[in-house]
């Protein structure tokens, strides 16, 4: 076989490098872009936001819009991102009443075809009032039915998507919010799920997750059989200090009852978190890692099923508040997660692929 000049065989070395040294820099990267902001004419306030992958590719958005948080005449409102486009479509209200304020939903695609969307209904001035409703899709999001009824208790309120359970189940992660104060939430607050059985088309109740300062919209994983994992937003107030943390539990019979909460080393300023298990089977957690403070938005990754989580990435930092993540995986082996800043005005998008957290590892902490 003839040999390549010397200069030649320099010259493809050099480019080879920068070919591969562009691709793992381009696996490392983060692109974080604004979906909607103030111009989007839903209201100034936007927020919390949820994201999912629909079955034929494209991406689905919904989040709670209107004048403010507890404004009476708030909406659900979503909007598609088609499979190959760069743009949004407009958001569209998918539930409304103009005598009662909508919030948090969540939607998901059930393993069927059908597409959930949960949210809450809060009748009275505060949370504590809430009741969760629910609508079903079709046809992948294009036309709902009439909303539902599926908790009656007054404080019921959703957040988190669901997780199929290995024996096709879903489990649909709760939870209860006590007291009449917007800036407390006090330690009888709890976390559960609602497991459904698709065949028998019946919703069950889990024990609920009791802990020393109240907690509040869990994130749950199987990590295998019936053991689960949740995390979950402590209860308290807003006030700058430093006690609250990510409470923790586990289930060991697939989520019927949990354990106790306990407090991890993830600090949390009274804001949601997410957790997920990706397809590799580590899991990403996505939360503030602040006392205080609703910034930085970081993204942690564990490889020993939750015991440990050494890679750390900051995904949003600076003035305001980056907070209520939602994280998928899509089918392409791509992470999303929208989160909302500027006030809660703004919903934001980030994309990056696994390697980009695991190339970071945390300093060590106590």
């Amino acid at each position: 076989m003839k040999s390549l000049p010397f200069s030649r065989f320099w010259a493809l070395l050099v480019s080879t490098s920068v070919l591969l040294f562009g691709l793992s820099l381009s696996g490392q990267q983060i692109k974080i872009e604004k979906i909607f902001g103030p111009e989007t004419k839903t209201g100034d306030y936007k927020h919390p936001s949820c994201i999912t992958e629909l079955q034929n590719g494209d991406l689905y958005l919904t989040y709670y819009g209107g004048e403010g948080e507890y404004a009476q005449a708030t909406s659900v409102f979503a909007a598609r991102l088609k499979k190959g486009s760069r743009r949004w479509t407009e958001p569209v209200a998918i539930a409304r009443n103009p005598f009662q304020s909508m919030g948090n939903p969540v939607v998901w695609q059930a393993p069927d075809g059908r597409v959930w969307l949960f949210f809450v209904v809060r009748p009275g001035e505060t949370w504590s009032t809430s009741r969760i409703m629910a609508k079903v899709s079709q046809d992948i999001g294009y036309t709902w039915s009439d909303s539902f009824v599926l908790v009656w208790q007054e404080g019921s309120m959703v957040r988190g998507r669901p997780i199929i359970l290995d024996n096709g189940d879903y489990l649909l992660p709760v939870y209860h919010e006590m007291g009449k104060d917007t800036e407390f939430v006090p330690p009888d607050t709890t976390s559960f799920f609602l497991r459904f059985d698709a065949a028998q088309k019946l919703w069950t109740e889990s024990t609920h997750i009791r802990s020393r300062m109240g907690n509040l919209q869990p994130a749950v994983v199987q990590i295998s059989g019936d053991h689960l994992l949740a995390f979950c937003r402590r209860g308290g107030d807003y006030e700058p200090g430093n006690d609250g943390y990510v409470v923790r539990s586990e289930s060991h019979d697939g989520g019927r009852s949990w354990s106790a909460g306990q407090e991890t080393e993830f600090p949390n300023p009274n804001a949601a978190v997410e957790l997920i298990k990706l397809r590799s089977g580590n899991l990403l957690f996505i939360f503030n890692d602040s006392m205080d403070e609703r910034t930085p938005l970081t993204a942690a990754i564990s490889t020993d099923l939750g015991r440990t989580f050494p890679f750390r990435r900051k995904l949003a930092e600076g003035r305001g508040s980056f907070a209520y993540p939602t994280a998928i995986q899509t089918r392409d082996g791509k992470i999303h997660v929208t989160f909302t800043s500027d006030e809660r005005t703004v919903i934001r998008h980030a994309i990056f692929e696994e390697s980009a957290i695991l190339s970071s590892r945390a300093k060590a902490r106590r």
